[in-house]
């Protein structure tokens, strides 16, 4: 992980499942099209645990606090945020730190308190929780190298498996990526469709190098102390937007 201060350097990304060929290659549909599409269109990318420096509207660009191994069987902690009230700007105290490349947000008061380079768990039952666990869990569960665990621990829904088995059967079929042009997507808003103590559905916008936006429907629910994403088995497809009007700003590059 970077110092304070450092600058994340350009480095190729070991998953790849984050990169153009592989993807297309998978022809996969669906969810991870959805979240996919928005990290997976590069390979010129920086490492897992390079900070980000460039700020953004309501946020603190910085190493987050370095936190113990997400050890499977460890009891989460418990987290300051208690705040029950649903965000419409950019949460206070948030850290980004790049992971293959996508910068991810993380918090002290609300999460992920445990963490290694495939899991990052343990999230406050609160509307920001939420939101950093769906921004989490989204992109880990495809880029991570143990991406099997991330998605058996920290998903549920009828598409888990199906996901599971068709990746597993992709990765063993496709051909080698031969690379491709710099461009990987960035979180660059959100919004709260809706919000209760179990179930919190949220629109992440994905700002493309082009320009070009698309927002991502995930819901996460809490289940067993800690939030986990849900994979439905027909899940929603991405909207291109045109601007972030109607969506907080938020983002760590």
């Amino acid at each position: 992980m970077a110092e304070p201060g450092d600058r994340a350097t350009p480095d190729e990304p070991r998953s790849p499942w984050l990169r153009t060929g592989f993807v297309l290659a998978a022809a996969f549909i669906g969810f991870v099209a959805v979240i996919g599409a928005a990290i997976a269109v590069g390979s010129d990318t920086s490492g897992k645990d390079g900070s980000t420096t460039a700020p953004s509207p309501g946020t603190r660009t910085a190493d987050p606090p370095r936190s113990p191994p997400a050890a499977d069987d460890a009891e989460c902690p418990e987290l300051a945020d208690e705040r029950q009230d649903v965000p419409t700007s950019a949460p206070a105290g948030v850290t980004w730190t790049l992971y293959e490349a996508v910068a991810l947000p993380s918090s002290k008061a609300a999460g992920p308190a445990l963490a290694d380079e495939d899991a990052a768990r343990c999230y406050a039952h609160t509307p920001v929780g939420a939101l950093l666990a769906t921004s989490q869990i989204s992109v880990r569960y495809l880029a991570a190298d143990d991406w099997r665990k991330v998605t058996r621990t920290q998903t549920v829904g009828e598409g888990r498996d199906t996901y599971i088995a068709d990746r597993t059967e992709a990765e063993r079929t496709a051909p080698p990526d031969e690379g491709g042009g710099a461009a990987h997507g960035q979180i660059a808003g959100f919004r709260f469709v809706t919000y209760n103590d179990t179930t919190a559905v949220i629109q992440t916008v994905w700002r493309f190098p082009d320009g070009r936006m698309q927002a991502a429907t995930t819901t996460v629910l809490w289940r067993d102390g800690d939030w986990r994403l849900e994979y439905p088995a027909d899940p929603p497809a991405p909207t291109p937007v045109d601007s972030l009007a109607g969506y907080a700003e938020w983002g760590g590059v």
